[in-house]
């Protein structure tokens, strides 16, 4: 096999989407380890599927505003709903969490049950389409990221629930049409888990880049071996953690 299977031109766009994930996901999971939400990010990410889901089931265009617009309303909401039952009940959030994602999920299949193509737009959904984002995806993007990590810096503390989880479903909104729920799981958890027990300044540069290389890494193998991307970049990201735990000195 030669190495022309490794087109930049598809698999430099993939990249990039991926390094923007990253951007917004690696300090988001830190937090969500800290308040000890870990799946948050699947809640969340289902329930802005389901927003898509929705507005696909009214035969919107599929990266259309109104598209984007159903899937932000819907993890706003969300979002919104979870900052009231960790309020209110926070002894319970993380079961809570998951009854959400079993609602949002059931309720997405519900609305996908006559449709002829609804098995391919559920595996799109949870495995995303990281090989085929577009320009106009990536601008999008790339703008929405900027100010939500300025919020995060100017904002700091400040924040408080309800801007945690209004930016969170910002960003988990953003990265699942780009790269689906798996992949927002493993880019917003598993980079955080990596470095949990690390201290100094050079612990975030750390996470991101067993991100970046897990990008790297699997979507290289993808193109080589011909395999789903998703997948193989969870795996890969998984990997990267894994050998940091040994290559990375002790802080």
């Amino acid at each position: 096999m030669s190495l022309t299977v490794l087109d930049m031109s598809i698999l430099g766009p993939a990249m990039l989407a991926g390094l923007l994930v990253l951007a917004t996901h690696v300090p988001l999971g830190r937090e969500v380890l800290a308040r000890g939400i870990v799946f948050i990010d699947l809640a969340i990410a289902q329930i802005a599927g389901l927003g898509v889901i929705a507005a696909d089931s009214f035969g919107w265009e599929p990266q259309g505003w109104g598209v984007q617009a159903a899937a932000l309303s819907a993890a706003a909401i969300g979002a919104i709903g979870l900052t009231w039952t960790e309020k209110r009940w926070p002894e319970s959030q993380e079961a809570l969490i998951g009854v959400l994602f079993v609602l949002a999920a059931c309720a997405g299949l519900i609305l996908m049950a006559g449709n002829p193509h609804g098995a391919e737009h559920l595996k799109d959904l949870l495995v995303g389409q990281i090989l085929w984002v577009s320009t106009a995806q990536l601008q999008v993007t790339a703008g929405v990221t900027a100010g939500l990590l300025l919020a995060r810096h100017w904002l700091g503390g400040r924040l408080g629930r309800v801007g945690f989880y209004l930016i969170f479903a910002c960003a988990i909104t953003l990265s699942v049409q780009l790269v689906g729920v798996y992949l927002v799981f493993a880019s917003l958890i598993i980079p955080a888990l990596a470095v949990r027990s690390m201290t100094g300044r050079t612990t975030l540069a750390i996470a991101y880049g067993i991100g970046a290389g897990g990008y790297a890494l699997g979507l290289a193998a993808s193109a080589w071996y011909d395999i789903p991307s998703g997948a193989v970049i969870v795996w890969a990201i998984a990997l990267m953690a894994l050998l940091s735990r040994f290559v990375v000195p002790k802080q």
